[in-house]
């Protein structure tokens, strides 16, 4: 008996041993396989799931329909945004039976909310973070693109700079400074060397716009032939810049992937206690194969939202006598971010500001360095002739918001006041846009 267990046992320890790597490091291979590729965006989200009850579902006797049923449970009912995914066929049947283009366009970026937090979440745990890293922000990508799919770039423009104003100022503000309140009796610290990973990378995205300010003012005087020359120059550098953009973007995520991840892990994470009920919480319900048709599908209907949102943009811009610039850069941005901003506040309030610094800096990296770039690129494939040149009220908005973050996070330390100043800031902004009603081609 004592032979035979013996021999059990061993046999057990060497297909473990096979199954994650072999020896003494069973274990600790088998917690990078479950935690090493979690990223902030994936940790947020799971803190917006909402556990379903499956005993139900358990005990109807076809497995095919009981599969079904608890996938079906897990998608619509397993995040606490469950209450908007309504919104969705109202969408689709206010488009079918011509409603008001208002209620279209309110209903799709209703429907867009959840429909990002779930395609986050799966993203993360299904897929790996290297999907999670380059597609985190899918939902204002789809936007982009629908948009320049319809020749509106400066609403494709707009969109990603107010992405990038929304997460640094308005998702990271509000984080800290409700935090901060949350934490009035204990200091709140956080690691300094991803911040300025990130702000670098946010600065020399800037950079290549700036570069199109510069190009075009000493060039422009008014003359049609100089005007011609300078959109030609100002072209071919966008392109330039926009490949150097998306290498310096492979570089960020080897950096963040492979040779240094310890800098973008939790504390948590990084003493080995990840037992917090928040990030065990999202391990996988549905099998890989229905996960990945489930993200086909919700990248299905997040285009179908993201068509309507395009085409009734400007017809809501009328009706609601708000300027395009305005919804493109405050409106869409909010609701894409919802998701993450909710989970960001959720962390911030646990004193895991390492978190919340990865989801809005992150996030604000990506839109920069990844998705931007991937437009003009696109663009070019397509025959658009899209650039990265913005006017002076965009690029001073977007420098300005990197410097007040930089400086504002510079010491390693937070308290509620310094999530205040980027809240102020952001306000700022948008009442300038809101009085700003130039019309936006």
């Amino acid at each position: 008996m004592g032979s035979t267990a013996g021999h059990g046992e061993a046999a057990l320890e060497a297909g473990n041993a096979l199954k994650f790597g072999g020896g003494g490091r069973g274990k600790e291979k088998e917690k990078e396989v479950q935690h090493g590729w979690r990223t902030a965006h994936n940790m947020s989200s799971s803190s917006l799931r909402k556990k379903s009850d499956l005993s139900l579902v358990l005990k109807m006797r076809w497995g095919l329909v009981r599969d079904l049923l608890g996938n079906l449970q897990e998608i619509f009912l397993g995040t606490k945004l469950f209450i908007l995914f309504p919104a969705i066929p109202l969408a689709v049947a206010a488009n079918y039976f011509h409603f008001g283009r208002e209620w279209l366009f309110a209903l799709s970026l209703l429907g867009l909310t959840p429909l990002a937090e779930r395609i986050a979440f799966y993203t993360g745990p299904t897929v790996g973070g290297l999907f999670n890293a380059t597609c985190g922000n899918v939902t204002e990508l789809i936007i982009a693109l629908f948009a320049l799919q319809k020749r509106k770039i400066e609403v494709v423009k707009c969109s990603l700079v107010g992405s990038i104003l929304s997460n640094l100022l308005f998702v990271l503000g509000t984080s800290l400074f409700f935090g901060g309140l949350a934490n009035l009796r204990m200091e709140q610290l956080f690691e300094r060397k991803q911040v300025d990973v990130n702000t670098g990378l946010l600065l020399f995205g800037a950079l290549c716009h700036i570069l199109m300010l510069l190009l075009r003012y000493p060039i422009n005087s008014g003359d049609k032939t100089l005007d011609s020359t300078a959109s030609s120059m100002i072209l071919a550098l966008s392109r330039a810049c926009s490949i150097i953009m998306l290498l310096g973007y492979l570089a960020y995520l080897f950096f963040q992937l492979k040779t240094h991840r310890r800098l973008f892990k939790s504390q948590e994470e990084k003493e080995g206690d990840v037992n917090d009920d928040v990030v065990t919480e999202d391990k996988p319900v549905i099998g890989f194969a229905s996960a990945m048709i489930w993200l086909a599908a919700m990248a299905i209907m997040i285009s179908l939202l993201s068509e309507y949102v395009v085409e009734t943009i400007e017809a809501v811009s009328h009706s609601w006598g708000l300027s395009v610039s305005f919804i493109s850069i405050i409106l869409l941005p909010i609701v894409g971010n919802a998701a993450e901003h909710a989970g960001a506040i959720i962390f911030a309030f646990k004193n895991k500001l390492d978190i919340t610094l990865g989801v809005s800096l992150g996030s604000a990296t990506q839109i920069s360095m990844f998705v931007v770039p991937l437009c003009v690129i696109v663009a070019w494939i397509t025959g658009i002739k899209m650039d990265l040149d913005l006017n002076l009220l965009e690029i001073g908005s977007l420098i300005m918001a990197i410097l007040v973050i930089a400086f504002t996070l510079q010491d390693g330390t937070s308290h509620y006041l310094k999530g205040l100043v980027p809240l102020l800031c952001y306000l700022a902004i948008g009442a300038c846009f809101f009085v700003f009603k130039s019309p936006i081609e």
